[in-house]
């Protein structure tokens, strides 16, 4: 099954990320302070530098973990000075529920490479599209899973959310904390540009198009011969 989407490997885990890089199939990286402490990263700067000395021709976000919008800026000024493939992460808001708009805004006239994160809603999105259409162009990530664990259609949003993109060309949108692998199909057919999954997703890829009568069998075979191993008898 042939994808459109752009395919961006989540993670933490340094060999897990060499592994992903060397797949032809992966255009990018994304990772969070939560999957850092999570992999027990204990240096953020010495970790990333040492990541970047590996993937060096597809872009990867890192993400600013300060609360003030202040040291957020100057957090994000370092980051983007480790190496031109690097996208900086800026939540939608800080922890007080306050817009980092202006942040995003300034960041952006400064040539920052953004990946704004966490938003749920196409009105997180509408606000922020034009401050950050006049920087080099960036992603918003709309957590689609998130969406979805509350009871709501993702689709909904990830659709609205691309139809305001059409006006922006620079900005792609990313379908972050995807489920399933059935997440990346969804994606793909809505026209999203990028989904970024964890390495246990996209271990799946492979199952794309397998033939279900085949897939039956071999689950049924699996049970049998769990059961025979485990030496059961009634």
């Amino acid at each position: 099954m042939s994808l459109n989407v752009k395919l961006f490997a989540d993670g933490a885990d340094k060999a897990g990320i060499i592994e992903m890089n060397n797949n032809p199939l992966i255009s990018g990286f994304t990772t969070n302070p939560t999957l850092m402490k999570i992999a027990g990263i204990k240096d953020y700067r010495a970790f990333s530098l040492d990541i970047l000395s590996h993937i060096k021709d597809k872009p990867i976000s890192f993400e600013v973990f300060s609360d003030d919008f202040n040291e957020m800026e100057k957090q994000a000024l370092e980051i983007a000075s480790w190496a031109n493939n690097v996208y900086v992460k800026i939540p939608i808001t800080n922890t007080k529920s306050e817009s980092s708009k202006n942040l995003i805004e300034r960041l952006s006239n400064a040539g920052v490479k953004l990946n704004v994160t966490a938003m749920m809603t196409v009105d997180q999105v509408k606000e922020i599209l034009p401050a950050l259409s006049n920087g080099p162009g960036g992603y918003v990530s709309v957590f689609a899973g998130r969406v979805a664990d509350t009871g709501e259609n993702p689709l909904i949003v990830m659709s609205a959310v691309l139809e305001l993109l059409n006006k922006y060309p620079k900005i792609e949108l990313i379908w972050a904390s995807p489920r399933e692998l059935y997440n990346v199909v969804q994606a793909d057919d809505i026209g999203c540009h990028i989904i970024t999954a964890t390495n246990d997703i996209l271990k799946k890829l492979p199952m794309l198009g397998k033939d279900l009568d085949d897939y039956s069998l071999e689950t049924v075979k699996m049970f049998y011969d769990d059961a025979k191993e485990a030496g059961y008898s009634i």
